[in-house]
């Protein structure tokens, strides 16, 4: 009973914190350790992350079946290839290939040092400024079909420093983004589709570890997480494209920086241990 229930708060909190900028896998990695539940694992936290993804796919899913069909028949037919959907779908793979390759390439680091609470509140707070800084000093005057190989590549690799808690995939992507001039609604939804390889993958290649005791949790804990996530994902979706339309990033600075400043100070008193 007491994995079920602590899946169901897990659950809800990666489904919060999933696509806003403030890193749902140091939510899932700080919350856990001050209720005295432990690290999850980095399997848990990669398989629960389907939920939210497949929040994505269903929420998303005419945009990714448009992109989808435009890009295989401009594999076939030169007519299409300079259509944005088709674009778009090259876009998001040569922007999925520098998570995957680290991803793989680092595989032990962040499941062990990456995981260090020093670190992940040193991130919240550091790319919590950088995301302040980029929304106050990027323009605004690109919208998602000016988008090029170059800023998708580089929005990819943004989104790789993600492989270490604390730095946000939607706050790395968006950052980028806002520096490279994107307006936020257009910066928000190439996020989310940029995310859906990468985190779709990763949680797949993930879950042979989970019976294996790679993490706190078996199989039947980890499938209601995910079950969650995905529900309150699906809401946090609709209302995060939303609030981007018309606000900017400050209360999700603002919010990185006392979390990461408390967790600090957390360790510094021996509340915690990293």
């Amino acid at each position: 009973m007491a994995d079920f229930l602590q899946a169901l708060v897990l659950g809800t909190l990666q489904g919060l914190t999933e696509f806003l900028p403030i890193s749902s896998s140091a939510h899932l990695r700080i919350f856990p350790e001050l209720f005295g539940w432990g690290d999850p694992g980095a399997a848990f936290t990669a398989v629960v992350q389907i939920g939210t993804e497949l929040a994505v796919l269903l929420y998303f899913r005419k945009d990714i079946w448009r992109i989808g069909r435009m890009w295989a028949m401009s594999l076939f037919k030169p007519e299409y290839r300079g259509h944005l959907d088709a674009r778009m779908g090259w876009f998001i793979i040569v922007g999925s290939v520098p998570i995957v390759l680290l991803g793989v390439a680092f595989k032990e680091t962040i499941e062990s040092e990456f995981r260090n609470l020093w670190l992940i509140a040193t991130m919240l707070i550091v790319m919590g400024v950088v995301l302040g800084l980029a929304d106050r000093l990027g323009g605004t005057e690109k919208k998602i079909k000016q988008l090029s190989v170059r800023d998708a590549v580089l929005m990819g690799l943004a989104q790789a420093a993600a492989l270490v808690p604390g730095v946000s995939r939607s706050g790395a992507t968006l950052s980028m983004g806002r520096l490279l001039g994107y307006d936020r609604e257009a910066v928000t939804r190439y996020a989310f589709l940029l995310a859906i390889p990468a985190v779709i993958g990763a949680g797949v290649y993930e879950m042979k570890e989970i019976p294996n005791g790679a993490n706190s949790y078996g199989w039947t804990p980890t499938i209601v997480a995910t079950v969650v996530s995905f529900v309150v994902g699906y809401a946090a979706i609709a209302w995060l494209l939303r609030y981007v339309s018309t606000h900017n990033y400050a209360p999700f600075v603002i919010y990185r920086v006392l979390l990461g400043g408390a967790v600090l100070v957390l360790l510094s008193a021996g509340v915690l241990t990293a």
